[in-house]
């Protein structure tokens, strides 16, 4: 996943093309745009930032040398013009922009973005989720003001994509001695991109106005405000009573809260997917899930089909690993574990996990089955999900214990590996590569926090990066699909589609294979609500 973000229960999958209401006259500037933000990001550095609450803000401020296009999904230029790769595939040359500000006025240049491949590279800097992205290139050269050329020491399939891709921060705003991690951007960004930053108000909005001074095209809508509100419940009555525009709606929202005709008039309700996953994760360094038998055990014991259909009103898919179920990389041919609670009790025997001392919990060694779930306590399905478990697990003589966090507690948590299971989400890129979260060299510091290791799967992942014919990389990708599955570090859950409703005054809104594109749209003079 080309930035693994960690979501929360974020849910999405395969697209479908929406056309938005036709514009009834020319576009105009003028409005804001109120967005729900179900959690308060860490940080909005975008080198240490990793969850999708931060990239969701940062998309506005900050720009790299290319990105995607949200319609085609082809690399494009921003704020390099062109770029030329050598024909062993090992040289990236990029030719920058000349006239490109940072928001404060001063020039970007190249030596920004050898700063940051620096500050990327640096094992002080809280970065690892982005630096084994960049670990094969050997060298990044400044050829002047407007060049610079990336040197790999392998061939790498998404190298275009990463050294075009880089999270780029002002190099003049730092200096010598900063702790990188802790610098005050992480609170105050300051990007090239078409809004600027204005202010954050812990736990209740982060502000963003248009950059006038911007180098591309402006966007027409002139602030938007993303009110940080971790209650879904609360959010949708304050989306009804006027106070937000755009707000992801959970499936019961969807299906049961949002169908009358007055939400109709007032709001658009689009559905589509996007790549992603949700999952529980088994920390591998616990005495309890350091057996693959247990991990399958703990599947076995889920009945996902039965979650999805009576929680999720069928609203998605269950799936059995971690590519995008509509992917060519993803393995049809591995199915999902059914709900088989004597098939678990029999696997926990093997373990060695039974009733020794007849208090009713399965002990091993001297060690009874007693475990902390955490959850996200913005999440209403995290909890209801993990009650189930808890049900379940019970029925075997397993004991949940249920602790909900705050969203930042919850991820500092996850990345010091003190946990012994818990439920996330992936958001995946466009084209997979599974290192970040399942080499084993990511285990300590990178995404692979729940600790797995398998010398086969390495292999696999190491061999996939550097083959550049897609159909032999899914062969690899296939295998790599069934040892996840028969080792089970993810009780992988589902894919399931975004639902999102949005305010019917904007114009131009579409659903592109990347899903909505907000600074394409614009309201009408007569229906704009704020100034």
């Amino acid at each position: 996943m080309g930035r693994a973000l960690v979501v929360a229960v974020i849910v999405f999958g395969l697209w479908t093309a929406w056309a938005g209401n036709a514009a009834a006259s020319d576009p105009v500037d003028g409005d804001w745009l109120i967005v729900h933000l179900g959690a308060e990001p860490g940080t909005l550095n975008p080198i240490t930032a990793t969850d999708a609450y931060a990239g969701r803000v940062n998309d506005y401020i900050y720009e790299s040398l290319l990105r995607r296009d949200p319609k085609t999904l082809e690399l494009v230029p921003v704020l390099a013009e062109s770029w030329d790769i050598s024909e062993d595939r090992l040289t990236y040359t990029f030719h920058l922009r000349k006239d490109v500000r940072w928001q404060d006025g001063t020039p970007f240049t190249a030596r920004d973005v050898l700063y940051s491949f620096e500050r990327i590279n640096d094992p002080a800097v809280d970065a690892a989720h982005l630096r084994n992205y960049y670990r094969d290139i050997e060298k990044l050269d400044v050829l002047d003001d407007y060049t610079l050329r990336y040197r790999y020491r392998m061939p790498y399939f998404r190298a275009l994509e990463f050294c075009g891709g880089i999270p780029i921060v002002p190099a003049h705003l730092f200096k010598a001695g900063d702790d990188f991690n802790q610098h005050s951007i992480g609170r105050n960004p300051l990007g090239t991109g078409p809004y600027r930053f204005v202010r954050w108000d812990t736990g209740k909005e982060i502000v963003l106005e248009r950059n006038e001074a911007y180098w591309g095209t402006k966007p027409r809508i002139k602030r938007i405000v993303f009110k940080i509100i971790t209650d879904n419940t609360v959010a949708l009555h304050v989306l009804k009573k006027g106070g937000l525009d755009l707000m992801s709606l959970r499936p019961i929202q969807w299906v049961k809260q949002t169908g009358s005709a007055r939400f109709q008039e007032r709001f658009q309700k689009l559905k589509y997917y996007l790549p992603s996953y949700t999952y529980i994760g088994w920390n591998q360094r616990k005495p309890y899930f350091d057996d693959r038998r247990v991990r399958q055990a703990m599947t076995l014991l889920l009945d996902r089909e039965m979650i999805l259909q009576r929680l999720l009103f069928g609203l998605g898919t269950v799936v059995s690993g971690t590519f995008y179920v509509n992917s060519p990389e993803y393995n049809k041919a591995v199915t999902p574990y059914p709900y088989d609670p004597d098939r678990a009790r029999a696997l926990l025997k093997e373990a060695g996990w039974e009733d020794h001392d007849g208090d009713g919990i399965l002990d091993r060694n001297g060690i009874p089955f007693r475990f902390e779930f955490l959850i996200s306590a913005g999440s209403l399905f995290a909890e209801q999900l993990a009650t189930i478990l808890q049900q379940n697990l019970k029925n075997v003589g397993i004991v949940v214990t249920i602790r909900k966090l705050e969203w930042a507690v919850f991820i500092q948590r996850i990345q010091s590996h003190d946990f012994d299971a818990c439920t996330l989400g992936w958001s995946l890129g466009w084209e997979t590569d599974p290192y970040q979260l399942w080499h084993s060299s990511q285990a300590d510091k990178g995404s692979n926090f729940v600790g797995f290791q398998n010398a086969e799967a390495d292999r696999l992942i190491e061999e996939a990066r550097r083959e550049f014919d897609p159909v032999k990389r899914r062969a690899l990708y296939h295998r790599f699909h069934e040892i996840l599955h028969e080792e089970q570090p993810y009780t992988f859950l589902f894919t399931l589609e975004a639902m999102v409703a949005v305010d019917r005054r904007f114009e131009n809104v579409n659903v592109y294979p990347m899903g909505l594109e907000p600074r394409e749209w614009w309201v009408p003079l007569e229906k704009q609500r704020y100034h």
